[in-house]
């Protein structure tokens, strides 16, 4: 049992669990301070989601739009993970997610191009967004967070400017996939019909699982993820080993920002979703990328899991009683599991403390107990 808790990927999971467990608490206690009447049946509402339907075509069919949701977020949770195992903290894959929102649609609508095509194009303009602090940091010294949240504005009004070329004219939405540029939609590869028809569970939940798995290789498997991994623990020491450092820094953020734009793609080309040309706001994907990426421990293959339960409950927030509490209630239970995924590290602090206590007392008792037996 010591040895297992000793593990940091069950480390990593026990944390996350109680981090959930006391979100899902406080989210209660919030509840019961709005109106302590609906306050249970809220909260069972956020948790089931899909699960709330009694027909199980319906449940397969709201589970499909769970999982079309939980594809782009997994993609924004994995740039960011795969920057942070760099040494560097990526606040601006939100911008590069607009970004690669503006690229395909634009190609989609604009050129025609096929799904392909758009997503790789989408995957290229990010990467370069994503570049930018990049080389700001390496070249001039500029701190990433700063440069990366000053260009998720200019990423937002960018995309804004160019999209209302291909938006309706009677409103700021662009226009519809389905219908006007239907060679750029995802294929759905069969999952459609698994999903009770549903047309929008595509190629993209798979490849996002894929993509996961391929850069959990990469960072853990490769000299390239290990020079990556060491830049980022001490970039004086990696140069001194004869690493380039510098683009490192920059490629590291490339890559970030290609999984960024994936992601916008994989959420755009199912019609899912259209962009609003009025958008005043960053897309809170990115950010919800940040807690996705903490929440599962740091590992490609934990974010997996924790992308789908912060989507998970975002969409139930869908099915609470509105004459009580807002749908918005279910991103209040998601910002305090976001908050708390802050204690991850304080909780494997915590467990490790424990861990080690109890060694040393063993290490005493034995001691005292060889004394003992000596003295006989």
């Amino acid at each position: 049992m010591k040895k297992l808790m000793k593990k940091d990927s069950v480390q990593s999971l026990i944390a996350s669990l109680l981090c959930v467990l006391m979100g899902v608490f406080l989210g209660y206690v919030v509840l019961l301070c709005i109106n302590p009447r609906g306050a249970s049946d809220a909260i069972i509402a956020v948790l089931k989601n899909f699960m709330t339907y009694s027909k199980t075509r319906l449940r397969l069919k709201n589970f499909g739009g769970t999982l079309v949701k939980t594809a782009p977020l997994l993609m924004c949770a994995l740039s960011v993970l795969f920057a942070y195992k760099a040494g560097l903290f990526n606040i601006g894959a939100a911008g590069q997610y607009c970004i690669g929102i503006c690229a395909c649609l634009y190609a989609a609508l604009a050129w025609g191009w096929s799904w392909l095509p758009c997503m790789l194009f989408a995957m290229l303009c990010a990467a370069a967004w994503g570049a930018l602090p990049g080389i700001l940091m390496a070249y001039c010294n500029v701190n990433v967070v700063i440069s990366g949240i000053m260009l998720n504005w200019i990423g937002l009004y960018l995309t804004n400017v160019i999209l209302s070329g291909v938006k309706e004219s009677t409103s700021p939405y662009t226009y519809h996939i389905t219908s006007n540029a239907p060679q750029a939609l995802l294929p759905t590869l069969g999952l459609d019909r698994l999903f009770a028809d549903n047309a929008k569970v595509t190629l993209a939940i798979p490849l996002a699982i894929l993509m996961a798995v391929l850069v959990s290789v990469v960072l853990e498997k490769t000299r390239f993820g290990y020079e990556l991994r060491a830049t980022g623990s001490n970039k004086n020491a990696a140069k001194y080993c004869g690493m380039a450092e510098k683009r490192n820094i920059v490629l590291t953020l490339v890559i970030a920002g290609a999984l960024a734009g994936m992601g916008a793609a994989m959420l755009y080309l199912t019609d899912f979703e259209q962009w609003q040309c009025t958008t005043s706001s960053v897309p809170g994907m990115g950010f919800s990328g940040i807690a996705a990426t903490f929440l599962g421990g740091l590992s490609p293959i934990g974010s997996i899991l924790s992308s789908y339960f912060i989507q998970h409950i975002t969409s139930g927030g869908a099915y609470v009683d509105k004459t009580m509490y807002c749908s918005q209630i279910s991103d209040l239970i998601s910002s305090l599991i976001i908050y708390l995924c802050g204690f991850v590290l304080f909780i494997k602090t915590g467990i490790n403390k424990r861990i080690d206590k109890a060694e040393e007392k063993a290490a005493k008792k034995a001691l005292e107990t060889g004394k003992g037996g000596k003295t006989e």
